[in-house]
């Protein structure tokens, strides 16, 4: 699977902990994670081996992998696996992938980096319903 379109968001995460180091924000600014990310952490995040940075807890980061893409429907959105991209990537010609650590201790969430996976070809073309009984 090769991903395009690499963002990743280290800088920001880096200004936003040093904004935190030095008081311009409090740790209530940063671990305001929703409900849904820390569900979402919980049943279909991966644990990562670093710690948080902000409470330095026991518990592990754990990252969320979100895909976007209108060809999902509705399950554009989701929370994946990563070990699931592979498939999609071959399935789909564009899909928009974000990766979010979070901490489900402290509420710490910050997204990490974005991509792009597909097949890169133009999307075929459904017929619709009416079109296909014509023919």
């Amino acid at each position: 699977m090769r991903s395009r379109s690499v963002i990743d968001y280290a800088l920001a995460r880096r200004a936003t902990l040093a904004d935190l180091a030095a008081g311009r924000v409090s740790s209530l600014d940063v671990c305001d994670a929703h409900p849904y990310l820390l569900r979402a952490a919980k049943y279909h995040g991966e644990p990562t081996s670093k710690r948080c940075p902000v409470c330095r807890g026991g518990a592990p980061l754990i990252h969320v992998t979100y895909t976007y893409g209108d060809e999902l429907g509705e399950s554009s959105g989701r929370a994946r696996a990563t070990r699931d991209l592979p498939a999609l990537a071959t399935r789909y010609s564009e899909l928009r992938v974000y990766v979010v650590e979070v901490c489900r201790p402290c509420g710490w969430n910050h997204l990490i980096t974005s991509y792009v996976i597909g097949t890169g070809e133009p999307r075929a073309k459904r017929q619709s319903r009416r079109q296909a009984a014509d023919t």
